[in-house]
């Protein structure tokens, strides 16, 4: 059985049932549709293909076990917030939604695992942005910083902006990660506006996907991560040997090749 609330700014309603799969897994509903899912039993499985992209390339920025610094802007049911506790134990954590009765019924019924350390701040991602090194209190700036937002171009305008992608960019650590999940219909127009945005900003910007995605033929999910440093081919290889598969990582170069080739069409 289900329980569920109505969300005061979106007014859509959400809601928290068993996964029907597994003894300790549940999906958050936002609206009537699947956004995320948790297993409180094991807190570092990831269902979601796009956000097991994002957890191996959370995987990658530390020698393993050490904890880090990470932001995630929409955070959904906390489930990175979860994985980051659990293979990065004592992480500062930081979760910002608009959606001010989401993160405490998300809390109430999927309790994060002990030990967490992540804030929650109810607040528009953009107004938030400059103040994420801040509220974190880590003056060298953030590890990680995730924004789990966009479905096509329903996405709000001023989260698409050059100058809200530099605010984000100047809160992230020397050797900080901006990891953008961008889902869109085939075609991806809007992915690859958002790649030619973020183009502007850093100096590099790496692809993370099913390969099938990268024909732009099919409607799915897309990972973006905005760096000061080029994807090297040891990190593409591990990328790509962590899945799911068929996985593709894409370094700057290459991605544009993909928006002056197929997606250019």
């Amino acid at each position: 059985m289900s329980r569920a609330i109505q969300l005061s700014f979106s007014g859509l309603s959400a809601s928290v049932a068993r996964d029907g799969f597994s003894d300790t897994g549940y999906i958050l509903e936002i609206g009537g549709a699947e956004q995320s899912h948790v297993d409180l039993g094991r807190p570092s499985y990831i269902f979601y293909e796009y956000l097991r992209r994002i957890g191996n390339l959370a995987d990658i920025l530390a020698p393993a076990g050490q904890p880090i610094t990470a932001a995630h802007l929409g955070a959904g049911a906390l489930t990175l917030v979860r994985y980051l506790q659990a293979t990065r134990p004592g992480s500062r954590q930081l979760a910002v939604d608009i959606e001010r009765e989401l993160p405490s019924f998300v809390m109430q019924e999927l309790p994060l695992p002990e030990g967490t350390d992540c804030r929650v701040l109810i607040e528009d991602a953009a107004t938030a942005a400059p103040r994420l090194a801040e509220e974190l209190d880590t003056p060298a700036g953030v590890d990680l910083v995730v924004l789990d937002i966009f479905s096509g171009w329903e996405a709000p305008a001023h989260l698409t902006t050059p100058e809200f992608y530099t605010d984000l960019r100047q809160v992230l650590a020397p050797a900080g990660k901006l990891v953008v999940n961008v889902g869109d219909d085939a075609g991806l127009t809007f992915f690859s506006a958002q790649a030619r945005t973020l183009l502007e900003v850093f100096e590099h910007l790496w692809c993370l996907a099913d390969t099938a995605m990268l024909t732009g033929k099919q409607a799915g999910n897309l990972i973006l991560v905005g760096s000061a440093d080029a994807l090297a081919p040891e990190t593409a290889t591990r990328l790509v040997s962590a899945g799911p598969h068929p996985a593709s990582a894409l370094g700057t170069d290459e991605l544009i090749e993909l928006l002056q080739g197929p997606l250019s069409r």
